[in-house]
């Protein structure tokens, strides 16, 4: 028997056999699973802090599992109307969750197809399991995609095109055998490679009886099919086209179970797996593909991660080294034509309310960062963007500062985006922010 539990993120679970405690050998074992994920930066401070009494989450959700436990990590994105301190129910946060997912990395989640899953006593990735392959499931009853394929064997009847330069070089002395080359439709190709190391790997960490029946069932599918590793797949041999334009959707989930993200991870005698999301990353993300619809038409374009000019160069003429120092990264960039008309910095963190704190909780490292944007880029408007939350006034703050002086042409913006409105006004918002209201 597998047990489970779940926390927020930055939030603390004790050791015990209470329904909301953690086992302390179960702990022990999820903590030394954290400190050997990726996003440990080589200690456990990136996803769990291991205490004397007990686990504290960071700033990464997801799920790590050890055999026999698994812990979930949810963000905590709260909607208008919904304080801090009130226990938002566990199901409404994953919602929430898969729908930033389902932005951020394409996966195609679908209105009818998120009413009946298991939201309460689920964990995120045995939804997305399960989403996988429901989708999956409706694609192969359509056939398995194929290809032609290039096929070279001897055989006693010409099949194809007589391979000359075989046959009276390794054949020359086996006259009854005919070098063949021909082309044989199959469907053991790249896509279905894709889908098989899909289907293997989900099989060995699905704990939902439904998610193992179906991923039985999809196996069989895929029996004829090579059995690849996710290294050894040559990803770059998949064409989407109008034949099989349908795969394209659980492409996106198929990157997302073996890409870097998902982990199968070992330490020590401890193994377990783990499926994990840095809000920071997340947030940007989920920001940057909603900016994109929000943009459609407008006559702007953005990158993200662009720009990389530099904070510094040598002045020391002694060396011809023209090397530029501390390369910078802005999220976002937004251009009108060739001008860079906003740069926007999203912050995954929690604005502070207080009235006696005139900062809000706003970093001063954070400020200068996007003053030094302001410079590099010669950029009238920089913006500090931050998720909105429950404790925060109902309408979404827009604040505009003058940088070094109050009447000045460079102005600093903080901003909140509310993440649990709807879509549509989501992107409205995005659009009155960027452009200003029309």
């Amino acid at each position: 028997m597998t047990l489970s539990r779940s926390i927020c993120e930055w939030g603390y679970i004790p050791y015990g056999d209470g329904a909301d405690e953690i086992p302390e050998v179960h702990a022990d074992r999820i903590a030394a699973l954290a400190k050997a994920s990726g996003f440990s930066g080589g200690g456990a401070e990136g996803v769990l802090e291991h205490g004397r009494k007990g686990l504290r989450a960071r700033g990464i959700v997801g799920v790590i599992a050890t055999p026999g436990f698994q812990l979930e990590i949810l963000p905590k994105i709260e909607g208008a109307g919904e304080e801090a301190g009130k226990d938002i129910e566990k199901r409404t946060l994953r919602k929430r969750l898969i729908d930033m997912l389902a932005v951020a990395h394409d996966l195609p989640v679908e209105t009818g197809a998120m009413t009946g899953l298991g939201w309460q006593s689920e964990t995120v990735l045995e939804i997305l399991i399960r989403l996988f392959c429901h989708k999956l499931a409706e694609a192969v009853r359509q056939g398995l995609p194929r290809c032609y394929l290039n096929h070279e064997d001897d055989l006693s009847t010409l099949r194809g095109r007589l391979d000359v330069t075989r046959q009276f070089s390794t054949l020359a002395a086996s006259p009854h055998r005919l070098a063949c080359r021909y082309d044989v439709l199959s469907p053991d190709i790249a896509l279905n490679h894709v889908m098989r190391a899909t289907v293997s790997r989900l099989s060995g960490i699905a704990l939902s009886p439904d998610n193992r029946r179906s991923l039985r069932e999809l196996a069989l599918v895929y029996d004829g099919i090579a059995d690849l590793s996710a290294q050894a797949i040559i990803w770059e041999r998949i064409t989407l086209d109008r034949t099989n334009g349908r795969w394209r959707d659980l492409l996106a989930f198929a990157r997302l179970f073996l890409s870097g993200r998902y982990q199968q991870t070992s330490a020590g005698r401890v193994s377990g797996h783990a499926l994990l999301f840095p809000m920071n990353i997340l947030f940007e993300k989920y920001i940057e593909r909603n900016l994109r619809h929000a943009l459609a038409e407008s006559g702007h374009g953005f990158t993200a991660q662009g720009g990389h000019r530099y904070c510094l160069y040598e002045s020391n003429h002694t060396y011809d080294d023209k090397k530029g120092r501390f390369q910078t990264r802005p999220d976002l960039i937004v251009r009108k034509g060739q001008c860079i008309s906003l740069i926007i910095d999203t912050k995954w963190k929690r604005m502070v309310p207080r009235l006696d704190d005139p900062k809000q909780g706003i970093s001063q490292s954070d400020v200068y960062q996007l003053m030094a944007y302001a410079q590099l880029y010669d950029c009238d408007r920089v913006m500090l963007l931050y998720p909105h939350h429950g404790d925060l006034p109902q309408e979404q703050i827009r604040q505009t500062y003058g940088i070094a002086e109050p009447k000045a042409e460079k102005r600093l913006i903080v901003a909140t985006h509310d993440l649990v409105a709807p879509k549509a006004k989501q992107t409205v918002s995005l659009r009155e922010l960027v452009l200003g209201k029309e």
